[in-house]
């Protein structure tokens, strides 16, 4: 048996009104019959996601999360035009089939897609997925690969230069995250001043805009169980916009643990495991598949660690607000501080691998 991507029961609080969204699917998509079976898929800190099963068509939904108020964020209409422009040119991003602007089928505007079965990596590998050290080797290059093939998306093709503002992106996000850090704090959550000051500090030049993912990272794409080192989709394209691609590979290293890594970042991922690239690594390959030249790995390194701490105490602050008890939040902000300590190593050393010693 093939550990293919599944979901389970549906979380206290995050169910759907199944006969209310039964009705609203027969209406939009010829050919279907019920009836419909929901289930949740259970990780991810952000939007919620469910497996719907029309019959014998499989669909993921994408909404919200209850009590979200992060501004511009969690827009599941950008997220469905996004994929509907961009599928055609770029087939593994998933295929949008209907977009729902009424909050009153399920409590919030929602979003259908095709599901594409495949193998998702979180903390662990899956019992039962080949993926030994040289299977790592090849997932790491392929996937650092699949990175600059989606920067060489051409945004005019695609119809998909309305998705962002390219001119002045980093200086945009160094001083959006540093606003919402600041917004999102918490009584217990550390001072981050000095590493938003230092990024501000050392805006590196700036690339041409293109396509970026914004949250590129393992447990964002949907592996083959037969060849798990093969990306069938890439999915999460909530973030996506036009801009520097450095700041998305900067976003992507942030993600990527080495083994000695100070903190508990490691958990939420498998790069650490014997066989990946490092940090350093994860550039070379970017560089040779991209044919251009990145900005200064450090400063990439912590501003993606910077918004990564940024996102993660934006949902801690849900948490602590009471919009929702979900216990995985609970200790969300010991990880945001090991961000700023991982960013505050990194620039001391001017290095991004072999922190831990």
């Amino acid at each position: 048996m093939h550990p293919i991507d599944e979901a389970t029961a549906v979380r206290r609080g995050e169910e759907l009104d199944t006969t209310a969204l039964e009705a609203w699917l027969l209406a939009r998509l010829p050919g279907t019959h019920g009836p419909l079976r929901v289930a949740q898929f259970p990780s991810g800190f952000s939007n919620l996601t469910y497996l719907l099963t029309l019959g014998d068509l499989e669909l993921v939904l994408r909404r919200a999360p209850r009590g979200a108020a992060a501004r511009g964020g969690h827009d599941m209409g950008r997220e469905h035009r996004l994929l509907s422009a961009l599928h055609p040119v770029y087939p593994k991003a998933p295929e949008a089939l209907a977009w729902c602007e009424d909050a009153a089928v399920i409590g919030a505007p929602f979003y259908v897609m095709r599901r594409v079965r495949g193998v998702v990596l979180r903390g662990r590998v899956p019992p039962g997925l080949a993926l030994d050290a040289d299977g790592f080797a090849a997932l790491s290059d392929g996937f650092v690969r699949e990175l600059a093939t989606l920067h060489a998306v051409d945004p005019v093709a695609g119809g998909l230069l309305d998705f962002g503002h390219g001119e002045g992106y980093g200086r945009r996000q160094i001083e959006g995250w540093t606003q919402r850090y600041a917004a999102a704090r918490t009584d217990d959550s550390p001072d981050l001043s000095p590493l938003s000051e230092w990024l501000a500090a050392h805006l590196p030049a700036e690339n041409p805009a293109l396509l970026i993912h914004n949250d590129f990272k393992y447990d964002n794409v949907l592996l083959d169980p037969e060849t798990p080192s093969r990306i069938l989709a890439v999915l999460d394209w909530e973030m996506a916009t036009i801009g520097d691609p450095d700041y998305d590979l900067g976003t992507t290293l942030a993600y990527w643990a080495e083994p000695g890594d100070p903190g508990n970042l490691a958990r939420f991922g498998t790069t650490h495991l014997p066989g990946n690239l490092d940090r350093a690594g994860v550039i070379a390959v970017y560089e040779r598949h991209s044919g251009r030249r990145v900005g200064d790995p450090v400063f990439l390194f912590a501003y993606g660690l910077f918004k990564l701490a940024g996102i993660m105490q934006q949902i801690y602050a849900r948490y602590r607000r009471g919009s929702t008890d979900d216990p995985r939040f609970a200790g969300l902000v010991h990880l945001v501080r090991d961000c700023g300590d991982l960013a505050q190593r990194a620039i001391a050393r001017d290095r991004i691998s072999a922190l831990g010693d």
